[in-house]
């Protein structure tokens, strides 16, 4: 999603659409990483990751999500 600044420019947002899901996301991004036996930084920056974990660590975030989402979708079409 994007978003237009004063100047025109558009801007990327980030911004979760359900903010409460905030604490389970990041405990998905934690198992995530233990997982692939990468270290989170404690400090929050990731400038010093290697693009390959944190590109890692994204996909394989994503390819949950996505089983979740469908693990989901299928127990409520089973109904």
């Amino acid at each position: 999603m994007y978003e237009t600044n004063q100047g025109g420019r558009r801007r990327r947002s980030n911004n979760l659409v359900v903010p409460q899901a905030n604490a389970s996301l990041q405990q998905l991004k934690y198992e995530a990483a233990q997982e692939l036996g990468i270290t989170i930084p404690q400090d929050g920056y990731y400038g010093n990751m290697p693009s390959r974990e944190a590109g890692s660590l994204g996909g394989y975030i994503t390819k949950r999500l996505v089983q979740i989402a469908e693990a989901s979708i299928a127990g409520q079409s089973g109904k």
